[in-house]
């Protein structure tokens, strides 16, 4: 397989782009396409459906192809692969059928591949990525390989799009299936945040809403945690901070927690609602704010990839958490550049609502604050 990035901040730049990468002979079937929602999806849509370029695309919270984050721009990851290796499948949601929806998508991958594997992006905030999953485990099994990522916005929270050459939608899903038996893929979702304290217990919640831990407002608590300044409703800034520096880790029976930060008050009782569901009963335990380890634990995952089922990739795809350039600002560049030098190859990714992604150890998840790695490569 051969493969290139290629960044542009117009769709007039990226098909000057798309011609100049072309122009040695190299001759793109698939392309990742990861944009600001600013940009004319259209357009580019059109461009890559005239050069019979499939699409897997998403809309971001920020994007890059190395280790620059860029904003409204657009980063793409070309890949020239035999079109019998892969197929793209995509479906709206209708109310809130996510779980059949992905079954659905994934039963199509599994009857053309005996092998299989998938990439995957949704969007519209209310999307229930949980079950998403849990409608790809009902067509492949508990073991299926699945990665991906929940689109963005730019943080506006408001509209997001998922999107293939012909196609596009504000709540669906895209899922590229991938033939294993010609192309290995392999991933890795790991945050870096470090718990502290003991655990402590869900005394009531329903879904993502987390009213009470040990007995007391989920947000009291927090604050009183993390010695939270100004805890108003007056105080914009409020859960931005809780977010990105306390967020709960989810303890899992199997596997490392699952990070599911709060990101909106309910002031009159003091409750929360997470990014995703934490079951009443459940134990969590709360996070320092980040540090250079948080940066260092993901590149040595990544690392770790490589040395144990990755030796080698021809290209890399990246899903990283929209919360982790807010905590890490100008340290993100480190970050995505450690990523890339471990295999050094073409790379393009997205900063994102949710991560998807198996658990180290564990099951799959919907994942937040969390750097999701996947290797390519052509067998």
């Amino acid at each position: 397989m051969k493969a290139k990035s290629i960044k542009a901040m117009s769709p007039k730049e990226l098909q000057v782009a798309l011609d100049e990468s072309m122009q040695d002979g190299f001759s793109p079937t698939l392309a990742f396409v990861f944009v600001s929602v600013q940009q004319d999806r259209e357009a580019l849509r059109n461009m890559f459906a005239e050069a019979n370029i499939a699409v897997f695309g998403a809309t971001t919270n920020g994007e890059f192809t190395d280790e620059e984050p860029e904003k409204g721009s657009a980063a793409v990851l070309l890949l020239e692969l035999n079109t019998d290796f892969f197929e793209i499948y995509t479906a709206d949601f209708d109310q809130d059928n996510y779980r059949k929806i992905a079954k659905n998508l994934a039963e199509k991958g599994k009857a053309k591949f005996q092998q299989v594997g998938f990439l995957l992006a949704t969007s519209h905030a209310a999307t229930d990525g949980e079950q998403v999953l849990k409608g790809l485990e009902d067509a492949g099994g508990d073991q299926i390989k699945a990665f991906g990522g929940a689109a963005g916005d730019e943080y506006a929270f408001k509209e997001t799009f998922v999107f293939s050459d012909h196609w596009e939608s504000d709540k669906g899903m895209v899922l590229l299936a991938i033939d294993e038996t010609k192309v290995k893929m392999e991933g890795i979702a790991t945050c870096g945040w470090k718990a502290i304290g003991t655990e402590r217990t869900v005394t009531k919640s329903e879904g993502n809403h987390v009213y009470t831990i040990d007995d007391i407002p989920a947000l009291d608590i927090t604050v009183k945690f993390g010695g939270i300044e100004n805890p108003t409703e007056e105080n914009a800034n409020l859960m931005v901070e809780i977010a990105a520096n306390f967020p709960l880790q989810l303890q899992r029976p199997a596997g490392d927690p699952v990070m599911r930060p709060g990101l909106v008050v309910d002031w009159t009782d003091h409750s929360f609602y997470t990014s995703g569901t934490v079951p009443q009963g459940s134990k969590v335990r709360f996070s320092l704010p980040p540090d250079w380890d948080v940066m260092e634990k993901v590149v040595q995952g990544a690392q770790n990839l490589k040395d144990t089922k990755m030796p080698e990739a021809d290209a890399l795809v990246v899903f990283t958490c929209a919360g982790r350039i807010l905590s890490l600002g100008p340290l993100m560049s480190e970050e995505l550049e450690g990523i890339k030098n471990v295999w050094n190859v073409p790379m393009a990714g997205m900063f994102s609502n949710a991560e998807l992604a198996r658990a180290t150890g564990g099951n799959l998840e919907m994942h937040n604050l969390t750097t999701c790695c996947i290797a390519l490569k052509e067998i």
